[in-house]
Formats: structure tokens, C-alpha cells, sequence
């Protein structure tokens, strides 16, 4: 049987889409009970950076994890190559919902969509669930980088709901532990697990995890 595929995109840039990637791609590889694998679409390649920054640190053979770079119109063919021997693959697309983005929609099982709690960040996330939705793809939004502030990210997850956009109730919030343990090739999952960062990240695989049926 085959894995499951797991689309991170969002058409807004900054969104934290490949921090988002990478920490559920190592916190479900932790839990051993499948093999995980990431593929980059995204030109800039700021995950390839990152799986390159984790081979020094770890060792080319103990990253953990199986990463790939794709074109645009090729995740789709990378994605399910893989899934063969992976019981999850994670893309993570560019920002912008354009051929490059399509198909690796198209392929994935669920699409997850990081939004910051800001109004730019929730007017952007419209065009990603259409085209979720004209695939057939099933989508969830997650909120990322949440401040303090409770009052905003009330007020941001009441119109999520009025726009019938589905939400995780795992969400991350805006630590600087994310961005720090990134550039070191690693994840806060590995740099403090027993943090609230790593906590949140836990959660989000969880919760990803029931509603992809992993096992």
C-alpha cells in the first residue's frame, strides 16, 4: 500500500511553510513507525538548505529523513515515486498557486496551509483551498508564528470559520526556538524537546497524522 502525500502551500512568501515542513517531517519520522520523505519544489530552495545543514550536523546517513528537489510539473511523479516505500511524503511548494503549485496539489492526499494571524495572511488563503477544492484535495489551515495576543487570533479564527475554511487545533506559536534551530539543520524537536516548541510540533504531527489515517 501506498504512503500518503502531504502538500504544504500557501500563496503569501513568509508564511513559515518550510519551517512547518521540516518539523513535521522530523516529528513524525521520531515516532518510527513509518519512513518520511520531503521533497522542494519551491526555486528558492530553502529546504534543500536546510536537509543540506542537517547532513553536516547529523551525518549524510543519519538525517532521518529522505529528501528530494522537484520541478514544479514533476512533484507529482517525485511525490508518488516515493510514496512507494514512505508512509508519509511532505511537499513543500512556492508561494503562489500557478502550474508549479497544481500538481503537487493534485497528488497530495491532504494539503496543509500555514497562516500568520493577519489579515493579509487570510485574504491569500482563499485562492489555495479553491484550488484544493477544483482537485478534489482535501485541505486544512493551520495558524503559524501566533503571537501573545489572544484577542487577534480569536478574531482571525472566527472569519476562518465564516469562510468555512476547515482549521487544525494545533497551531505554533511565534518562537524564536523555530527560526534558531532551523539553521542549525535540525528542528525544535531535537534542539529542545522538552519545549513548548516541541510540544506544539507534536501536536500538529498528531493531529496531521489522525487525519491522513497514518498508522
Amino acid at each position: 500500500m501506498s504512503g500518503r502525500i502531504l502538500s504544504v502551500a500557501q500563496q503569501k512568501g513568509g508564511s513559515g511553510k518550510t519551517t512547518l515542513a521540516a518539523h513535521l517531517a522530523v516529528a513524525l519520522a521520531q515516532s518510527g513507525a513509518f519512513p518520511v520523505a520531503l521533497v522542494d519544489v519551491d526555486p528558492q530552495g530553502s529546504l534543500g538548505t536546510w536537509f543540506e545543514a542537517r547532513e553536516q550536523a547529523f551525518g549524510e546517513r543519519e538525517t532521518g529523513l529522505t529528501f528530494r528537489t522537484s520541478s514544479g510539473w514533476g512533484a507529482r511523479r517525485e511525490a508518488r515515486s516515493l510514496a512507494r516505500d514512505h508512509g508519509l511524503v511532505i511537499i513543500d511548494t512556492p508561494p503562489k498557486t500557478d502550474s508549479d503549485v497544481r500538481p503537487a496539489i493534485e497528488a497530495a492526499d491532504l494539503v496543509m496551509i500555514p497562516v500568520q494571524p493577519t489579515q493579509v495572511d487570510l485574504w491569500a488563503t482563499g485562492q489555495t483551498v479553491e484550488i484544493a477544492a477544483r482537485e478534489r484535495t482535501a485541505s486544512m489551515v493551520v495558524l503559524n508564528r501566533v503571537p501573545p495576543r489572544a484577542a487577534l487570533t480569536a478574531e482571525i479564527l472566527e472569519e476562518i470559520a465564516g469562510n468555512g475554511f476547515q482549521v487544525c487545533d494545533a497551531r505554533l506559536g511565534n518562537r524564536t526556538a523555530f527560526a534558531a534551530s532551523m539553521g542549525m539543520g535540525k528542528t525544535v524537536l531535537e534542539t529542545d524537546a522538552r519545549g513548548k516548541g516541541a510540544e506544539e510540533a507534536r501536536h500538529l504531527a498528531a493531529e496531521i497524522a489522525k487525519a491522513l489515517n497514518l498508522g
